[in-house]
């Protein structure tokens, strides 16, 4: 087998995907195409790890990371490795934070896999020179301040014998400068450019993990800036500002003002419910860390929904939940069931999640909670029942016996067909403990009950005593009760039993200050 050629005849496609500076929504679509259909990732510290839940449940992640002073490979090996995993015919992601040609060594891998016969393609990423400084407010460029900007490593020794920077011609050439790898040369950038013209009243930002929930930025001049940093103990990774346009932050510094800034908030919703929740948190600037508690799975067997479906005595079908909804309307594609089978049967559903679901699927439902749990939606649909009226209740496994038993009272016949289980899930459970036992989640959102017994089943009772000082929100009453019932600080219900309403509650404790702030 010939060099560059996998078991199949011909290598794989190493693609070299810049994931942007650290906000997961700033990789480019077709940055996210490669990922989806790669064999193996080879990703940096720089890059996302939430961007990994985009990756097939088989392909093979490789951490290669990189920090000041300690290497998981060094250069070399990972160029090795990226010709190894092609030459098994694998579809490889080298992703890359910001752009993989600016400062990200892509261009030494580029011809590495040259030489080897390795075919690649450059994705190319949003850099953290652009896109750090517009995260805390700073625009690189400005009609009224300046029209250049210059990009300069200040992973250079600045006070080396020979130097590739141009000290003279970019301390005073150029209107904005931004220097990326370079806290630990603070000192010397400052000495440089003042030394070369560049006044000591020129202001100065340092933004700390820029477009994540952990952003921090430190702002002073050339004069003052070294003895900030110091006092701060600001370290990297941070991008260096340097040019009038940093006095623009404090008009225009908007992603340090959004609700949820600063906050990781752990959600326990099952991964196929989770994203909304999530998208509604990451918008409003905070992090939301997604911790399955509970997954949803088919029932043990469908006999008893086929059975009740196939019925021609049905009057009402009372869904209780959207997985209700989808278990239903499968069932009816499976037995081939055409859905004017159910035209004279009522529907009840109850809340406007699960209305949604109806709606998405051409049903308007006849009834709808005013309160969005189970047993009021039983108790407003009892003045519309008839004694005898056949009532079928598709439901989890774990449902309360509320529902039926309120039925059954008002003289319905009810069905009960088990749809869908809710199973413990436990995904991720150790990365879960660790942030708790940091300090780091400053918030846990429960979505029901099942969450909540989970979520504590999930993360073990050595975790409790990590949960004392993280306040729980609950989407209605029933999940808080269990959530007290079980121990847990609970800070807040949610007006309405809806991810809008949850997350309104969040923003607004967390302007009341009952959110603490934390690392």
């Amino acid at each position: 087998m010939g060099e560059g050629e996998g078991r199949t005849g011909k290598p794989g496609t190493v693609y070299l995907v810049g994931a942007g500076p650290g906000d997961p929504g700033l990789i480019t679509v077709k940055g996210m195409e490669c990922l989806k259909k790669a064999d193996a990732v080879v990703y940096d510290r720089l890059a996302s790890p939430r961007l990994l839940r985009y990756l097939r449940p088989d392909a093979e992640r490789i951490y290669v990371g990189k920090a000041e002073g300690r290497h998981t490979l060094t250069q070399d090996e990972i160029q090795e490795l990226l010709v190894r995993l092609a030459q098994d015919g694998k579809t490889v992601v080298r992703l890359k934070g910001g752009d993989p040609f600016v400062f990200g060594r892509g261009g030494e891998e580029a011809e590495f896999l040259v030489e080897h016969g390795i075919p690649f393609e450059v994705v190319p990423g949003v850099t953290s020179a652009v896109a750090v400084p517009a995260y805390a407010g700073i625009p690189v460029t400005h009609r009224d301040h300046t029209p250049s900007f210059a990009v300069v490593t200040g992973h250079e020794d600045p006070e080396k014998e020979t130097s590739w920077i141009d000290w003279d011609r970019l301390s005073t050439g150029v209107g904005t400068l931004i220097f990326l790898m370079g806290v630990g040369r603070l000192a010397g950038i400052v000495e440089q450019l003042t030394a070369h013209g560049r006044p000591g009243t020129t202001p100065v930002a340092l933004i700390r993990w820029g477009t994540r929930m952990e952003q921090e930025t430190v702002t002073g001049t050339l004069d003052t800036i070294v003895d900030e940093v110091r006092r701060r103990n600001f370290r990297s990774p941070a991008v260096i500002v340097v040019g009038e346009v940093v006095g623009l932050r404090e008009r225009l510094n908007w992603f340090e003002r959004k609700p949820l800034f600063g906050k990781r908030i752990l959600v326990t919703r099952a991964r196929e419910q989770a994203s909304a929740l999530s998208a509604q948190i990451e918008d409003l600037g905070g992090e939301a860390v997604e911790f399955p508690a509970i997954r949803i799975e088919p029932p043990a067997s469908w006999a008893d929904l086929d059975e009740a479906l196939t019925r021609s005595d049905l009057k009402w079908i009372v869904l209780t939940s959207r997985h209700a909804v989808e278990s239903v309307w499968s069932r009816m594609r499976a037995l081939e069931l055409d859905v004017r089978r159910l035209s004279g049967v009522r529907m009840a559903a109850v809340g406007p999640a699960t209305a949604e679901a109806l709606r998405e699927r051409g049903v308007i439902p006849e009834l709808t909670a005013s309160e969005y749990r189970g047993q009021a939606l039983a108790e407003t649909l009892v003045p519309h029942i008839a004694s005898g009226d056949v009532v079928l209740l598709p439901r989890s496994n774990l449902a309360s016996r509320d529902v039926p038993e309120v039925l059954s009272a008002a003289g319905a016949a009810v069905v009960e067909a088990e749809a869908y289980r809710t199973e413990p899930g436990c995904e991720g459970a150790e990365e879960v403990r660790g942030l708790l036992r940091e300090g780091r989640i400053h918030a846990v959102t429960f979505t029901s009950s099942s969450t909540v017994r989970f979520f504590l089943q999930g993360i073990g009772e050595e975790a409790r005593p990590w949960l004392e000082h993280v306040p729980a929100f609950c989407i209605g009453p029933v999940t808080a009760a269990t959530a007290r019932e079980l121990g847990l600080k609970v800070a807040g219900v949610a007006e309405q039993a809806t991810v809008d309403s949850l997350v309104d509650l969040l923003a607004r404790e967390m302007e009341a200050g009952a959110i603490r702030n934390g690392g």
